[in-house]
This record gives C-alpha cells, sequence and structure tokens, in this order.
C-alpha cells in the first residue's frame, strides 16, 4: 500500500514542479484535464523506471566526468532522465535544457518534503 502513497505524492510532485514551471515561463506542460492527471500518474511511473534502468547506465559511463566535476554532473544526468519521460509520455511535455535541470531538482525537494510530511507520519504509527 505504501508503493500507492508514494506514487501519488510524485504525481502531486510533478504537478506542483509544472506549475511552479509554467509560473517561471520555462517549458513544461501538462495537458489539460484528466488527461494531464493521468499523464502525471504516468510520467511519476516511467521516471521511476528510468531511475531504476536507464540511470544506473549513465552514471556508469559518465563515472569520469561526474568526477572530474566533482558530482556536479550528476544534475545534469537528471536532467536528461526528466526529459526522457517528457518525451516519452505523451501529455507531459517538457522543453528546452533549463527546464529539466529546474524540473529534476524542483520535483526532488518537492518529494522529499512531501514523503516527509505524509509517508514518514504512517510509518512512525506502524511502530
Amino acid at each position: 500500500m505504501q508503493i500507492v502513497y508514494r506514487w501519488a505524492v510524485g504525481a502531486i510532485a510533478l504537478y506542483i514542479t509544472v506549475l511552479l514551471a509554467q509560473y517561471f515561463h520555462l517549458g513544461m506542460w501538462l495537458d489539460p484535464g484528466f488527461k494531464g492527471a493521468f499523464a502525471a500518474v504516468i510520467a511519476v511511473a516511467v521516471l521511476g523506471i528510468v531511475n531504476a534502468v536507464i540511470r544506473p547506465i549513465v552514471q556508469l559511463l559518465a563515472l569520469p566526468l561526474t568526477c572530474l566535476t566533482f558530482g556536479l554532473f550528476s544534475f545534469v544526468i537528471n536532467a536528461l532522465m526528466f526529459w526522457l519521460v517528457g518525451v516519452v509520455v505523451p501529455g507531459f511535455h517538457v522543453k528546452g535544457f533549463i527546464t529539466p535541470l529546474f524540473g529534476s531538482i524542483v520535483m526532488s525537494v518537492i518529494s522529499g518534503m512531501l514523503n516527509h510530511l505524509l509517508i514518514s507520519d504512517r510509518e512512525k504509527q506502524r511502530r
């Protein structure tokens, strides 16, 4: 059941990230209505799969560059994974390079805060 909560928190975090990107006039948007909500849920699932399968391979290949930049290249890798999800998922659109960089950073911060607020309380009640 906890995976459903994390999936819902991820979708909410993605939606908030899209709203913030639209506020700053960056090229990120969801289709309007139910299609956009469905696209957010699917995008979170695809993002999880991409982060579990593709990201470790890219990180391994980019390890020398990541070491050379003292880990800062990992931000670029995160942005590439976020951009890839925007390409694959219909209804979720990401344009440019700054937008996925912004999206990956903001979504991780918002998701972390929501997970701490919502899911941590559930885990504390179980103990």
